[in-house]
C-alpha cells in the first residue's frame, strides 16, 4: 500500500466564520461532540483517477444521491483523535499515524480503497490549522472525525467505484456526564457486538448501530456505558460500546482481553500497555469470564477496572449492574493505579511529562 502520497489542498475558508465572541461562548462548557468548528477536509476517490480533489472547505451539509451505496449497503468506516494545546502554547496529536493505519485495516476489511497515511495526516494536520482557535483551554481538546463513505450512486451488492474522505472537528471537555467520576456499566446478557470473523475489529459505523439497542437498555437502568460478552458463549469479557476495558489485580498486575478480531485495536488501549509494562506491570493479554470479574470483585482480588478510548481517555469502572444483581469493584470510586494511568497518558499527550516514544506529533 502506499503511505507517501501527497496532494495539494486547495483553500476556500468559510466565508460566514463564527464570530470570537460567540465562540468563545460554545467553548465555555462545549460537551462532547455537539459543537463543530467553521471547516472541514475533503478527498475524493475513484475507481479511474484514486485520490484527488483536496479541500479545506467550509463545513456544511453533503449532498448525496438517494441511491448512494453508503445509504443502502453501508460502506463506512471512521476514526477518532484528538488535537491538543500543550504546556508551550503548541498543538500537537497524540499517535495519528496509528489512527491512520487503523484506518487503512478498516478500509480493507470493508473493501474500500486504503488511503495513504501521509494524506490522512495532511488532511488533519491542515484541518487544525485552518480551526486551532476552537480549542477550548484548560482540559479541552479539539475532537477529529476522519471518516470514509460510498458515494457512488447505483444498487447493486458490489464495492463502491467512488468514495469521499472527509475529516470534521469538534470542541469538547469531558466525555461523561459528571467529569472524572467512576462510571456503572450495565451488563448485556441479550446482544452482542460483534463475531468471529465479522467487523469486530473495524471502526464502522455498523458496529455502533449494532450496540445502540443495548446501550439504550444501559440508560435505562442508569447506566453510562454497556458491557458486551463473546458471541459464541455469552461468557468473555470483550470491550464497552466504545471503549477496550482493563483490570486490575491486588499483585499490581493488569490484564485485558486479546485481540482476537472481535474487539477494536485500540490505540489507547496499546498506549497503556507499553505504559505499564515499562513501569514494571505484568500485563496480561488474556480471556477474562463475567463470572470470574463477579468473583475477584467479592474476594477482594481485582481492586480496580478501567474503559479507555480516545474520546474519554481513561474512565474508573466503579459498578457493574445486570439482570442478576449488581456489584462493585473495590470502594465504587476508582483506584490509584488508574488515576496514575491516566495522569501520565494525559501528561505526554499534553507536554507535561516526557515522551519517550515519539508519540507526540507537533503541528505548524
Amino acid at each position: 500500500m502506499s503511505t507517501d502520497q501527497t496532494l495539494t489542498f486547495m483553500r476556500h475558508p468559510a466565508p460566514n466564520p463564527v464570530t470570537a465572541d460567540v465562540r468563545a461562548g460554545l467553548l465555555r462548557d462545549p460537551g462532547f461532540g455537539r459543537i463543530f468548528t467553521d471547516h472541514m477536509a475533503t478527498i475524493r476517490w475513484t475507481q479511474d483517477r484514486g485520490w484527488h480533489d483536496a479541500q479545506i472547505r467550509a463545513r456544511e451539509p453533503i449532498t448525496l444521491d438517494p441511491a448512494a451505496a453508503v445509504l443502502h449497503y453501508g460502506q463506512e468506516i471512521f476514526e477518532g483523535l484528538k488535537a491538543y494545546t500543550r504546556g508551550d502554547g503548541s498543538i500537537a496529536l497524540f499517535r495519528p499515524d496509528q489512527n491512520a493505519r487503523r484506518f487503512q485495516a478498516s478500509a480493507a476489511r470493508m473493501a474500500m480503497p486504503e488511503l495513504p497515511e501521509s494524506l490522512f495526516l495532511q488532511a488533519v494536520d491542515e484541518l487544525v490549522k485552518i480551526d486551532a482557535a476552537w480549542i477550548p483551554g484548560d482540559d479541552g481538546s479539539l475532537y477529529l472525525r476522519p471518516f470514509m463513505f460510498a458515494s457512488e450512486p447505483f444498487l447493486g451488492v458490489r464495492p463502491s467505484y467512488e468514495y469521499l474522505f472527509i475529516v470534521i472537528a469538534s470542541s469538547v471537555g469531558s466525555y461523561f456526564k459528571g467529569g472524572a467520576k467512576a462510571v456503572t456499566v450495565w451488563l448485556s446478557d441479550r446482544y452482542t457486538r460483534a463475531a468471529e470473523g465479522g467487523t469486530g475489529a473495524v471502526k464502522c459505523g455498523g458496529n455502533y448501530a449494532a450496540s445502540l439497542l443495548a446501550q439504550a437498555e444501559a440508560i435505562k437502568h442508569g447506566c453510562d456505558q454497556v458491557v458486551f460478552l463473546d458471541a459464541a458463549q455469552h461468557r468473555w469479557v470483550e470491550e464497552l460500546g466504545g471503549m477496550n476495558v482493563f483490570f486490575v489485580f491486588d499483585d499490581g498486575s493488569m490484564l485485558t482481553p486479546p485481540l482476537s478480531g472481535t474487539i477494536l485495536p485500540g490505540i489507547t488501549r496499546d498506549s497503556i500497555i507499553t505504559l505499564a509494562r515499562r513501569e514494571g506491570r505484568t500485563v496480561r493479554e488474556e480471556r477474562y469470564a463475567i463470572d470470574q470479574w463477579r468473583a475477584d470483585a467479592a474476594s477482594g482480588k481485582l481492586r480496580e477496572a478501567f474503559a479507555c478510548g480516545t474520546a474519554a481517555v481513561v474512565s474508573a469502572i466503579g459498578k457493574i449492574k445486570s439482570a442478576e444483581g449488581e456489584f462493585k469493584i473495590g470502594d465504587g470510586e476508582g483506584g490509584p493505579v488508574t488515576a496514575a494511568i491516566k495522569a501520565k497518558l494525559v501528561g505526554i499527550q499534553r507536554g507535561d511529562v516526557a515522551d519517550a516514544d515519539g508519540w507526540v506529533r507537533k503541528i505548524g
